[in-house]
């Protein structure tokens, strides 16, 4: 329910809750990547972006955190690139957390607040990233973590110690936090209040401009709006698959390897035995008497299984080392020595006590050297290509990392190398439907990680098939030239030019009703072709159910009535005009559950606003210098130097 509250009114619910469990260097990359860091540009890794009461926020510290949102961000976009995050206002949104989660330590320990070693060393050893396969702390796993990430444990230390100071202070303030029952009463009906109005709708294609864009109009136009034209990054990815079959010239099986295999597993060829069993467990050895003194007294051992509210088990066509691994040895021996037809138990077994009655015994004869030689020279071949399978791919890795080229790897092989079209980092075609071959589905990601012209070998089939691949070209994600996009260009410059002039009218209608006009008779005034205004009747309740919540319904939701107001709609490139003509409200009872729910929910909301109030407040109180040249080189470094 709080959803259709939230989707109806925009009421400024505090996003910062989330400052005291910021993805905190060191338990992000216990669970997820984090990019290394370094000096980069003409900034020193060690300058500074800010300062923060006594604390330093440097060029390097601003730059991995970015790189770290962006990797978390690519979970749900896997094509997004720097350049795109940045456009989208994700690195001032990583700045601006910094700075506030940086205020919330210097005023907690202005407060006397502290984040002592012992405590900073529980969060390390509890982080599920550091464990071990026994659930402890594995101090091999973190140090391997922090040189794979390029991190000192200095750093960890440091930037958990400012989020458990954070923890400290923000989550006190939303602790136990309740909405007040009356103005919980009054949203709850809100919740349920039907409104009454009309509506006009002013498409932007209605007043578009027909004729095409200056070139300086267009360019403008495209230099404003760059960030909408980033192209996304793409490769192309060169293969070959091979299997054992790709293993040729392989020693001939002797005749002498064939008879020593023999000898060495000659149990697998000496005479044996398949059975079939009707298997009994119960927990008891009194019991497992009790149900053969039953079956020897006439009872079948399935009646006699069933009065005692069990089930048998048919166990088929074993043989008795199989048997034995499941049940226990004793019970195998015991189904084994008894003759078909018997009953054989009580024996304890994995499960408890067994009963087992013989149905069929199969008898499999010794098989002779030479009866087993072909099936033995099969095997011999067969671990051969294994092997020499596992030395190829051996020796390519070598080679690879020594230079060796893809085609010189396929060439060997006798392989086709074949090449994709330019993939994203989804592994989808990029331009076009598509995905990348299956073969290829596994390594598309690295693929992405890796330089180009450097080939690699993976599995495919664990032992059996294997690709070796390579990246040969890789096109950086850019903004797309103004000549190749001229005509999408010139398509948004109309619309968006129809989106203002639609603005315009749908003010000037505004303003008209506001002087006492109807909205039809504002309409009537205007020389564009609209469509005429629609009466409305609506809901709140049955139209978030629905699902047709938009732009303009939220707006006739939120206003007073006897008001008009526009509203634009982008997705739809229309813009409204919408006049609230009556309101009316149902009443809840007093024991009603919607209210009750309200309560729980706005209760959340407004714990949510006292920690927004709290780190405004903080960050107020703490002087906090920014370096905007450092800041702005580090934008340009992660812009510039992105693929």
């Amino acid at each position: 329910m709080f959803q259709i509250f939230r989707n109806f009114f925009k009421s400024k619910i505090g996003i910062v809750v989330t400052l005291a469990f910021l993805g905190l260097i060191a338990v992000a990359f216990a669970s997820s990547d984090v990019a290394n860091t370094g000096m980069f540009g003409g900034v020193a890794g060690g300058d500074r972006v800010a300062v923060v009461g006594d604390r330093t926020i440097t060029t390097a510290d601003l730059q991995q955190n970015a790189n770290n949102a962006l990797q978390q961000t690519r979970e749900q976009n896997p094509t997004l690139s720097m350049e795109g995050f940045v456009a989208q206002g994700g690195f001032d949104d990583v700045l601006s957390s910094m700075l506030s989660r940086t205020a919330i330590a210097e005023f907690a320990e202005a407060m006397g607040l502290r984040a002592g070693k012992r405590l900073v060393e529980s969060e390390i050893t509890s982080a599920p990233g550091f464990q071990g396969i026994d659930g402890s702390f594995d101090e091999v796993a973190f140090r391997a973590s922090l040189r794979q990430r390029n991190l000192t444990e200095s750093i960890v230390r440091e930037d958990l110690t400012l989020s458990l100071l954070a923890r400290q202070t923000v989550v006190p303030v939303s602790f136990a936090a309740r909405m007040p029952d009356s103005m919980a009463r009054t949203y709850a009906e809100l919740l349920n209040d039907t409104r009454s109005g009309t509506a006009a709708v002013f498409p932007a294609i209605t007043f578009a401009p027909e004729d095409d864009p200056s070139d300086d109009q267009l360019q403008a136009y495209y230099d404003e709006n760059r960030a909408r034209y980033i192209r996304p990054e793409r490769r192309v990815i060169r293969y070959a698959a091979f299997d054992q079959e790709a293993i040729s010239d392989l020693p001939p099986v002797t005749d002498a390897q064939i008879a020593a295999r023999y000898e060495a597993d000659a149990v697998l060829y000496r005479a044996t035995e398949r059975r079939t069993f009707t298997q009994l467990v119960v927990p008891t050895e009194a019991a497992a008497q009790a149900v053969i003194s039953e079956v020897q007294g006439g009872m079948s051992l399935d009646a006699s299984a069933t009065s005692k509210g069990l089930a048998t088990t048919q166990i088929s066509e074993v043989e008795q080392p199989d048997y034995a691994s499941t049940a226990s040895q004793a019970v195998a021996n015991a189904g084994f020595e008894a003759s078909a037809g018997a009953l054989a138990g009580p024996v304890r077994g994995s499960l408890g006590w067994y009963v087992l009655r013989v149905d069929d015994v199969t008898p499999i004869p010794a098989r002779s050297l030479e009866q087993a030689s072909d099936e033995i020279r099969e095997t011999l071949v067969a671990e051969r290509r294994g092997e020499a399978l596992n030395e190829l791919t051996e020796r390519f890795e070598t080679e690879f990392s020594r230079g060796r080229t893809l085609e010189a790897a396929a060439e060997e092989l006798g392989l086709e190398v074949q090449s994709t079209p330019e993939l994203l980092a989804s592994g989808q075609v990029y331009g076009q439907a598509g995905q990348a071959p299956p073969a290829l589905a596994r390594v598309v990601s690295f693929a992405f990680e890796m330089g180009a012209d450097s080939p690699e070998i993976t599995e495919i089939v664990p032992g059996q098939a294997y690709l070796i691949f390579d990246v040969s070209e890789i096109t950086p994600s850019a903004t797309a030239p103004l000549d190749e996009i001229r005509e999408q260009i010139t398509l948004q410059w109309r619309r968006d030019q129809g989106m203002a002039a639609a603005g315009q009218a749908a003010g000037r209608v505004v303003e008209r009703v506001e002087s006492g006009a109807t909205l039809a008779e504002a309409l009537a005034e205007e020389d564009a072709d609209l469509p005429p205004a629609q009466d409305l009747r609506l809901n709140r309740r049955q139209l978030a159910e629905q699902g047709q919540i938009t732009r303009a319904t939220i707006l006739f939701f939120s206003m007073a009535e006897g008001t008009v107001e526009r509203v634009a709609v982008q997705e739809a490139s229309q813009w409204f005009v919408v006049a609230l003509d009556e309101i009316e409200t149902a009443e809840f009872a007093e024991d009603s559950e919607d209210v009750a729910s309200t309560i729980a929910q706005l209760s959340e909301a407004l714990g949510q606003e006292y920690v927004e109030q709290f780190v405004a407040a903080a960050e107020s109180s703490v002087e906090i210098e920014r370096n905007e040249a450092g800041i702005e080189a580090v934008r340009t470094q992660l812009t510039g130097g992105s693929n």
